[in-house]
């Protein structure tokens, strides 16, 4: 794990220094500077793709206007100005948002096939967002997979929500990649994200195959899968994962106490 990781989780978890303060003194400088774009820059591509979808008229713009005049994230009004300009994406994004439809098993045509870059790359990170929040981390990381942060307005969203779905999924190598960009590259990232971000490092930091801990990271992967009625054959394998793994720590435990009766100072 990367000493700008270490030092972060550290300085948080000891209270010796705001996680922020912390993370730029003790990592060495960045590689890069991920820059999210600004509300003009991102309007003006919105506005654009507006336009080329046919939704221009002075109802629609009303509209645009009012959504961009929000006080809400870059991301969630390029969200809302896709939803405005196509109602097959409004209704996809509600019903990944709803905790009460199925969860989706795969990435929807619309966005796999998307012809405009800019459409794709940002509704890619929305979908995928909204597929996190419910953790349908499996979709999740393949809709993250058809963008790149460099490519998305708000790369901190991606890389964080990323990371969030490959921590739930025990994509430990996976994860510490995503969120070393995540702290590294990201100038202005959240104070929320990085702390966050810290936390789930710390833990996998701590992860071991050995152990009991383990067996219960397993048991919540089962656990969240079976929520989402997906008890096939992935759920299954990680059922006969965790049954091997527990029959292998009740073997080493008799082992160990074989020998501790032949030991005649009983194992001390």
């Amino acid at each position: 794990m990367k000493r700008s990781v270490m030092a972060l989780t550290a300085a948080f978890v000891l209270g010796v220094a705001p996680l922020a303060h912390a993370a730029d003194a003790a990592r060495p400088a960045r590689f890069g500077n991920l820059e999210g774009a600004t509300a003009e820059v991102a309007k003006a591509k919105a506005a654009a793709w507006l336009k080329e979808s046919g939704k221009s008229d002075a109802a629609t713009m009303a509209q645009f206007d009012k959504i961009w005049a929000e006080d809400v994230s870059v991301l969630d009004r390029v969200v809302r100005t896709f939803e405005l300009g196509d109602p097959a994406v409004a209704k996809l994004l509600a019903d990944t948002r709803d905790r009460g439809t199925v969860a989706p098993t795969a990435i929807p045509d619309m966005l796999k096939n998307a012809k405009d870059g800019f459409f794709k790359a940002n509704f890619a990170l929305g979908y995928g967002r909204a597929l996190t929040g419910r953790a349908i981390h499996d979709e999740a990381i393949e809709s993250f997979k058809l963008t790149v942060p460099e490519a998305v307005v708000d790369p901190a969203s991606y890389l964080f929500h990323r990371a969030v779905s490959e921590h739930a999924l025990l994509e430990k190598t996976a994860a510490i990649k995503t969120i070393d960009r995540l702290l590294d590259d990201v100038g202005a990232a959240p104070e929320r994200y990085r702390t966050v971000a810290a936390l789930m490092a710390l833990d996998m930091h701590t992860w071991s195959e050995k152990d009991l801990d383990s067996i219960a990271r397993k048991m919540k992967r089962v656990e969240d899968r079976l929520d989402l009625s997906r008890g096939g054959p992935k759920t299954q394998k990680i059922q006969k994962e965790i049954v091997a793994r527990l029959d292998e720590m009740i073997k080493e435990l008799e082992n160990k106490s074989k020998n501790n009766k032949g030991d005649p100072n009983g194992g001390s």
